[in-house]
């Protein structure tokens, strides 16, 4: 019976174990997150779970890593499970149109991410999506292990940071055929790891240091990043790698 009973611990720990390496994947768009999850396991080894988030398990703790994807509305269920997620020590990954407009209507969703989008006139510093333009996308942390473990950056980018008046030539890369969104509206500190550069459908020129950020909540952690409009995003590699990197980064 003790050797059953030992037999059984084991098989449980392992089941865990397992468990533990897996970063769930929570989205409304799949093909892009197939894509995403393809490079994960070519780049470190990561096994992923794909989910609609009416499909979510009835508990994420032991997920790796939880990454979320949602273009259209944000249930109430899966806001409050993965807000209490990371606040319970896990690591949240939120992408691209995670944070968007169709998500005002939430209760909780900007509030913990400290983030607004103003509702103004763009040049006011109101919030909009601009799409069908290339995003060049620049590295403002060059000593941070997301933005530097295993990449090369293939462009460098004239470049002025905010609070900066001084264009500097930074490394960066550019995705093509992509979707930008201006004027996050930080509420709360955090660490900006890239900043992106595109020109409008005027020819309007911006540059923002909003691409790319992570900060620390209670006792988990949540990495953002704004590209990722259509699979292909995903497909450039050094991109794909920047997000291998917020998985495997240690606290």
């Amino acid at each position: 019976m003790r050797q059953y009973v030992i037999l059984f611990l084991l098989f449980f720990s392992f089941i865990i174990k397992t468990h533990s390496q897996e970063v769930l994947i929570v989205a409304d768009e799949i093909p892009a997150m197939q894509v995403l999850a393809k490079s994960l396991k070519a780049q470190e080894g990561i096994t992923t779970k794909i989910v609609f988030q009416t499909n979510l398990p009835r508990s994420l703790e032991g997920f790796r890593a939880v990454i979320v994807y949602i273009h259209k509305d944000l249930d109430s269920g899966p806001e409050k499970a993965f807000i209490q997620y990371a606040k319970n020590g896990g690591k949240l990954i939120v992408l691209h149109h995670s944070i968007s407009s169709a998500k005002r209507k939430n209760n909780e969703w900007f509030t913990f991410l400290g983030v607004d989008l103003p509702k103004k006139e763009a040049g006011e510093g109101a919030y909009k999506f601009v799409g069908d333009i290339a995003m060049e996308v620049v590295n403002l942390a060059p000593n941070h292990f997301i933005t530097t473990h295993k990449i090369t950056y293939d462009t460098q980018i004239l470049y002025t940071p905010e609070g900066q008046a001084q264009e500097n030539t930074l490394s960066g890369f550019v995705l093509q055929n992509t979707e930008a969104f201006l004027n996050h509206n930080f509420q709360t500190p955090r660490t900006v790891l890239m900043g992106f550069k595109m020109k409008d459908t005027t020819g309007k020129v911006w540059m923002q240091d909003r691409s790319a950020w992570c900060m620390p909540v209670e006792k988990g952690w949540v990495f953002y990043s704004q590209p990722g409009h259509s699979y292909t995003d995903f497909e450039n590699q050094i991109y794909a790698r920047i997000i291998a990197n917020a998985v495997i980064y240690k606290l």
